[in-house]
């Protein structure tokens, strides 16, 4: 089929939002974006190897917090979104987004069988005038080293019978003002039509803006640099505060002395360490790439120290607020506040959190936790359960530790009925009596 009829056709396809889209990967990144397809006109196809996510998202049940259920329901009920197992559908798809997972193993090297899978799904089905876009986030040149040639390998070309671009997830868990929708997208096409059949997707759908890159290296790169910045930023103030800690110094009330400089400062803030999926295992991507020429990721890998070190040392400052009123850790009762990586979320992957837990089990203290957004979790083959945050379970704790900042918290009903508190988070920032409590 000629090249410029193939190109045309799929133009006003994706113009005229006739075009069948299918979201591979219905976790925090693909199902916001499947919904926000669907809500843009588009027919959108799921598909998650979950047949339990499947069953949800049929059913209208909204797994995710940052979507809005009547987004969901009413995408279902038009007939736009609908999910599957079934990868065999793809062949209805004109533009296949993969949403897929990106973990790292247990040497901290990437595992892209995620994206290998998918791909290779993807070739049983591709056919003339297909987009496909990568957006699970990993090491700069898997869209050309390792998508194109599984895609070629069905002996169309890319750029000419069928389009690839990266365009980089940009999902915040739990913020309130920037989501799928009104965030900008990067885009970076293997060729120029790639990048801009791509752009031309996003921007029927999205109102944050569309950036062209040159190419789907600077676009995975990009991504890389983002959660670098974040990571490495979060290693210095952490250090800061093992710092600060040896000094007596408040961390917290240096960093908002920092903040009144009107420029050459941007507020990063300390805690149990980097948790989320992208922050804490992104950067080792690019640890992992460079080795490949000859480059030790020295600040990087730092940085990664750092953070990972965090829990140990929150370990550490428990023991020494204990053994100041004649109390071992083993033995004695510590209640965890907060599960979740980060505020308001039920995200617990790689919360730092679950190591402060972990830690505190293995040197023998008798740990509850409370997460109103965890109410079970599993971590190392031990299962832990969330109990009520009552005043007499507060009361019977020798040592809270705060580790997430959740707004629904009542602190002063926590400062009122505890006996000593490490806030991990500077969560009791506002609350009056502080004799009883110890921050970072």
């Amino acid at each position: 089929m000629d090249y410029i009829y193939i190109k045309t056709t799929l133009t006003d396809k994706i113009k005229n939002k006739t075009a069948t889209v299918g979201v591979i990967g219905l976790g925090y990144v693909g199902l916001p974006l499947a919904v926000e397809m669907a809500r843009a006109g588009y027919n959108v196809i799921g598909l998650d190897i979950k047949e339990e996510k499947v069953r949800m998202v049929n059913e209208g049940i909204c797994y995710l917090g940052d979507i809005d259920p009547a987004d969901l329901e009413n995408s279902l009920k038009s007939g736009r979104l609908k999910a599957t197992g079934d990868s065999g559908l793809i062949s209805e798809a004109d533009c296949v987004i993969i949403c897929v997972p990106t973990p790292l193993d247990e040497h901290f090297q990437p595992d892209i069988s995620y994206i290998v899978n998918a791909s290779t799904e993807i070739a049983k089905h591709l056919h003339e005038g297909m987009l496909v876009i990568l957006e699970s986030t990993t090491y700069p040149g898997t869209t050309e080293e390792v998508v194109k040639p599984i895609l070629e390998s069905t002996g169309l070309e890319c750029g000419k019978e069928f389009f690839l671009a990266f365009s980089p997830e940009r999902v915040d868990p739990g913020n309130k003002q920037y989501k799928t929708k009104n965030t900008p997208k990067v885009v970076g096409g293997i060729t120029p039509d790639c990048t801009e059949l791509a752009a031309a997707l996003y921007g029927n759908v999205l109102e944050g803006g569309i950036f062209r890159v040159s190419s789907p290296k600077v676009a995975e790169m990009e991504k890389i640099l983002e959660n670098t910045f974040r990571n490495v930023n979060i290693a210095l103030v952490n250090e800061m505060a093992i710092i600060c800690n040896r000094l007596g110094i408040d961390i917290w009330e240096v960093i908002e002395a920092a903040k009144t400089k009107p420029y050459g400062f941007m507020p990063f803030y300390p805690g149990p360490g980097a948790g989320g999926h992208c922050i804490g295992v992104d950067p080792f991507y690019l640890t992992w790439k460079t080795r490949e020429y000859g480059y030790h990721t020295k600040l990087i890998e730092t940085a990664g120290e750092i953070n990972n070190y965090m829990p140990e040392f929150i370990l550490e400052r428990a023991m020494k607020i204990l053994n100041r009123f004649g109390k071992p850790l083993y033995g004695s009762e510590v209640l965890v506040l907060g599960a979740a990586y980060k505020q308001d979320i039920d995200d617990i992957r790689e919360s730092p959190a679950l190591k402060v837990m972990d830690l505190l089990v293995k040197y023998g203290a008798k740990l509850k936790y409370n997460d109103p957004y965890v109410p079970e979790f599993t971590y190392k083959e031990r299962t832990y359960k969330s109990v009520p945050l009552t005043a007499e379970a507060i009361e019977a704790a020798d040592l809270v530790i705060i580790t997430t900042m959740h707004s629904c918290y009542d602190y002063e009903f926590i400062e009122k009925h505890s006996r000593f508190i490490f806030d991990t988070k500077n969560a009791m920032k506002n609350v009056r009596n502080r004799e009883k409590i110890e921050t970072l």
